[in-house]
């Protein structure tokens, strides 16, 4: 096989080459969104801790009903889910432009209806993250899995970049075509064929089902400490939330600047991802783990002492880079390692931990520069992450050595190629059950 048909094997099966454009449609269409409300956000206020507030608006809504959110995931058609969640998004986009139209002139709506966002958010990231694998088979799912990632992060590129163009006209030609993306992203999910339920048997809906995906992840220490590593580390480098404080205080660029400044990260991490698509990782897992987060933390250090508008953008070209690696890592051994059955609800608490590493380190962020300062809250930030790395090193001791990736848990569903999936089995118990 070429190399090229390699690379794109995935891109063969329909139902997956509809869900990547919907997904690549919809993430440019948040990324223009965050550009724009933490540019507008601070404008009517100027203060660095309502930035984090953005972040904590989304995350106290996500944290309750992303686990009711992977129950759903395994009992109902995740295709259907993420559409709904689509739909739900571009309401919150054209609710901020009925607050940009009435003339905004506080805050707390725009909280609202991050918290709004937060909630769709919820619920479709458990059904997003565990629907992949039933697109492609599994010779592919890596390469669906690197693909995936490439546009996502070839979104984040565009994304905040066409916002801060698109800002230069005012928020509300950017809240606009932030409602049209969405909604064409939710067409997308519904001109999928769609597949069967991948169990015959529908656990009734209980708090002890609820947590079954906890008691997963907590029994395999690899996918714990990887998830967790995670968490930690991009909780406490959560920089990125600073950038309308930082690009206007430290650089004194304009928000064309702030969306370059926030397209630089998409454009490491889509890079690492396009490598990731020729050449991915299958040697010492473990070490490109812990390398990858050691330098997303080295990079926000950068970033913290930078006064320069060059080496901030090479800092965050390097922080998308680290961080897509363990990205990369985190997902395939989630993937991999879990029964389909209980995919949506192990998909759940993994959410829980991106959702509370991002929004929640937003949040963070936004807080002890509000204590310490603009700069020192970025440099201890991203002290406290090359700290956290270490000591995951010794605590997961597994992980640190992991050298392949396990194969995949139970059966996999056979398709045909350029016509969707049609899965003929169903997944089995596997390991873990």
């Amino acid at each position: 096989m070429s190399l090229f048909a390699s690379t794109s094997s995935a891109l063969r099966y329909r139902d997956f080459s509809f869900y990547l454009c919907a997904r690549f449609f919809g993430a440019v269409a948040v990324q223009m969104q965050s550009v724009a409300v933490g540019w507008q956000v601070y404008s009517l206020t100027g203060e660095a801790l309502d930035l984090g507030l953005i972040g904590l608006a989304q995350f106290l809504p996500f944290v309750p009903l992303v686990l009711i959110a992977g129950q759903m995931a395994d009992r109902f058609d995740r295709r259907r889910i993420i559409t709904l969640c689509y739909a739900v998004e571009m309401l919150c986009g054209l609710l901020l432009i009925g607050f940009t139209i009435t003339g905004l002139k506080i805050v707390w709506p725009v909280f609202a209806v991050m918290a709004l966002y937060g909630s769709a958010r919820a619920f479709m990231m458990p059904s997003s993250q565990a629907i992949v694998i039933n697109l492609v088979p599994a010779e592919a799912f890596g390469n669906a899995v690197a693909l995936s990632s490439s546009s996502f992060q070839l979104a984040v590129i565009l994304g905040p970049a066409l916002g801060g163009l698109l800002y230069l006209a005012g928020p509300l030609t950017v809240y606009t075509t932030v409602s049209a993306l969405l909604g064409l992203s939710a067409v997308l999910m519904l001109s999928m064929r769609g597949f069967p339920r991948r169990t015959e048997r529908r656990e009734p809906v209980s708090w002890d089902s609820i947590l079954d995906g906890l008691r997963f992840v907590r029994s395999r220490p690899t996918v714990f400490g990887a998830i967790s590593l995670d968490l930690f580390a991009v909780l406490f480098g959560g920089a990125t939330a600073l950038l309308p404080a930082y690009a206007s205080e430290i650089l004194h660029v304009g928000p064309t600047g702030l969306g370059l400044l926030r397209t630089a990260p998409g454009a490491g991490a889509a890079l690492t991802a396009l490598l990731l698509a020729f050449t991915p990782i299958s040697r010492y897992v473990g070490r490109w783990m812990f390398g990858g987060v050691a330098v997303f933390g080295a990079a926000v250090i950068v970033l913290g002492l930078s006064t320069s508008f060059p080496l901030s953008l090479f800092a965050l070209f390097l922080l998308g880079a680290g961080d897509m690696v363990s990205v990369y890592i985190r997902h395939l051994l989630v993937q991999l390692e879990t029964p389909d059955a209980i995919r949506g609800r192990v998909s759940a608490v993994n959410s829980v931990f991106i959702g509370a590493s991002n929004e929640l380190g937003e949040f963070e962020s936004g807080l002890t520069a509000a204590w310490f300062g603009l700069i020192p809250a970025i440099i201890v930030g991203g002290a406290v992450t090359l700290a956290v790395a270490i000591v995951w090193m010794y605590a997961f001791p597994e992980l640190r050595t992991m050298d392949r990736f396990p194969p995949p848990v139970g059966e996999t569903p056979s398709f045909e190629k350029g016509h969707g999936s049609k899965p003929r089995n169903r997944a089995g118990k596997g390991r873990g059950s």
